[in-house]
């Protein structure tokens, strides 16, 4: 194995882990309102990629300024509905469905960027959303509510790739990141102030460690991508849900069904295949 290939790896999966220690925090901060949570997510990672861009003279501004809000909105959305789910599911459960976010991704883009799907696709999608209807039908500890929420919050989420994809190489990715954490900290701030708790000594600390955890998870996910194919290392960004579950069941206490556990292998199964067999038809 290539030593850029070894580097990409250990990147991803330090990601997949810091991403997982996030969803721990935002589960264990329950007391807080997910618009709260939404704040200090997005103004702990504002801090650092607003100075890197002043630092790099980048401008804040961007150029494909509607794409981009679009972009920020549609990111902000999706984070809030996410954190609002994880009152009502397992941390675990709910980032499994959260990762459905490459179908309607496709489906987007079949409209928008007249994209198309393959047949293959479509039976690795169909998988998917069997281990769906598996984790809604025999896992009796499904929240109707959060099923709800966090499938709302993937669909979102899909935008967000087509709109990144539509804005490609024409405006920085930190600009792009930016423009997200500018958007939740403005909605979350206003979301939050009819529902504000005063966090507490560590409180604080925990909340604004959700914004820097997740700029650490991000930069090695995105130092992933540059040293190694797609194809090679986007499979094991669904470490993820396996490294979330585990904090679920050891922190929480929350019980994993048999069910529980066929459904989340049906869906990442069905979506690590799709980028595998995209990545294979592509080249």
């Amino acid at each position: 194995m290539k030593a850029d290939l070894k580097k990409a790896i250990l990147f991803m999966l330090l990601s997949a882990l810091v991403f997982a220690v996030m969803n721990g925090i935002v589960k264990y901060l329950d007391g807080f309102s997910a618009y709260e949570k939404v704040f200090f997510r997005s103004l702990g990672t504002l801090v650092f990629t607003t100075p890197y861009l002043l630092l790099k003279k980048i401008s804040l501004l961007g150029n494909k300024r509607t794409l981009l809000i679009g972009r920020g909105l549609a990111g902000a959305v999706s984070l809030t509905l996410f954190f609002l789910s994880l009152k009502y599911l397992p941390v675990g459960t709910a980032v499994t469905l959260r990762y459905l976010s490459p179908i309607f991704a496709a489906i987007f883009a079949v409209i928008w960027l007249k994209e198309k799907i393959k047949p293959w696709q479509w039976i690795f999608f169909l998988l998917a959303l069997l281990g769906v209807f598996v984790l809604n039908s025999f896992d009796g500890g499904t929240s109707a509510v959060g099923l709800v929420l966090v499938l709302t919050s993937s669909l979102f989420m899909g935008l967000v790739f087509v709109l990144i994809a539509k804005i490609g190489k024409q405006d920085h990715p930190m600009v792009i990141i930016n423009y997200f954490m500018i958007t939740g900290t403005v909605l979350g701030g206003l979301l939050m102030l009819s529902d504000w708790k005063t966090p507490v000594g560590n409180e604080w600390i925990l909340l604004f460690g959700l914004g820097v955890v997740g700029f650490i998870g991000q930069l090695f996910m995105t130092r992933a991508f540059q040293i190694a194919a797609t194809n090679q290392v986007a499979p094991l960004k669904y470490l993820e849900v396996i490294f979330t579950v585990l904090i679920g069941s050891i922190w929480f206490l929350e019980i994993y069904t048999i069910w529980s556990v066929i459904g989340i292998l049906m869906i990442i199964t069905g979506l690590v295949l799709n980028i595998v067999y995209k990545a294979r038809v592509s080249n």
